[in-house]
Formats: structure tokens, sequence, C-alpha cells
């Protein structure tokens, strides 16, 4: 299994051990100890599953207090999964990534409270699971305009289906209430 440390702090892409032979496949889609050592320490209380046409955009979204994170991956189809780093005082403030996500390279990302998180689908249709390190409250989610220019997210798509919510989401710098960036706590010995 492998952890890879993306350009994001704190956002990891994961390749979990697929184990293929003439039947199929057979993998671990998450292991409590493998990942707290990979370094994903988190405790899930939710899971959920999407299905979503092409060109679906879903996102952004994040929760305030208490954060959500989330360990998704592609189930059916393909998808550009993005995290953006909307922590207020961070220096990565308003960066972002997309990585893949299919069916086909089993890849997962791990998206830390205090990010937001969107995804399209490039493929005729996609299902999405991902896990949560907290229950989802509406009262506490802010959405965040899909093509803000502020952040400028490389969409592989033009057009993409919005739900209501999503087209209407504000501008980053129009929120006033984000999550707060706490820096690193020194390693012992340090």
């Amino acid at each position: 299994m492998n952890f890879i440390e993306t350009d994001l702090p704190g956002v990891i892409l994961v390749e979990p051990d697929v184990h293929r032979d003439d039947r199929g496949f057979f993998l671990e889609t998450y292991h409590a100890r493998r990942y707290a050592a990979g370094p994903i320490p988190a405790t899930f209380v939710q899971d959920n599953h999407s299905r979503s046409e092409a060109r679906t955009l879903r996102g952004l979204h994040t929760q305030v207090e208490p954060g959500q994170g989330k360990l998704v991956r592609a189930i059916e189809g393909t998808i550009f999964d993005v995290a953006v780093d909307v922590r207020r005082g961070s220096p990565a403030f308003g960066d972002w990534i997309g990585v893949e996500l299919s069916a086909e390279n089993f890849r997962q990302l791990w998206i830390p409270p205090g990010f937001a998180h969107g995804f399209c689908v490039t493929s005729a249709s996609a299902q999405v699971e991902y896990k949560c390190t907290e229950f989802y409250d509406p009262a506490d989610e802010i959405g965040i305009r899909w093509n803000d220019p502020a952040i400028a997210i490389d969409w592989p798509i033009d057009e993409p289906l919005l739900s209501g919510k999503d087209a209407a989401a504000p501008l980053l710098g129009e929120l006033t209430r984000l999550p707060s960036y706490l820096p690193p706590e020194p390693k012992a010995g340090a």
C-alpha cells in the first residue's frame, strides 16, 4: 500500500494493494492500523455513496466546526477529485489539487478537515463512496463556487451539471466563516 503526499500538505493519495487473478480482484479498502501508520489516523463515523451522470460536478463543500475529513474513492467510472485548502491563516490557503480516481485505478484521496471537496464525473456515470470523520451537519456546511477565479481549478469538463445550491454558492473571498489553520505541533525531540 502506498501513501503519497500531494502538493497540498495533509492531503494524501492512497494506492491500495490490489490482488488480481483469473477470478477478478481483491483489496482492502480500509484497514485502521495501516491507514493510521500511513498517516491517516482518522476515526470514521459515516459512509456516503453517490451516483452521478457524466459532467455532474458536486462541490465545493466543507464543514467548519467540527471539520469533516473524507476518504474518497470511485467504485464505478472515473472522477476528477479536488481538495482546496480553505483554512483561514494556512500558508496554502486557496491552493488546490486534483486527481483522477476510478474503478480501474482503485486510488483513494484523503481530504482532512479544513479542506473543501468537490468532484466531477468524466465517464458516462460514476459511483463514489467516501468515509467521513464527522456526521454531516447541514447547519455547519459551507459551499464555495466551483469556478471561483481566485481558486482557478482546472476542471476537465465544460458546462457541468450542477445542483441549484452549488451553482449559487459564494466565492471563497465572500465567506466570513471558515475553518481555522492550526500549525502542526513540533515533533518530539525537535
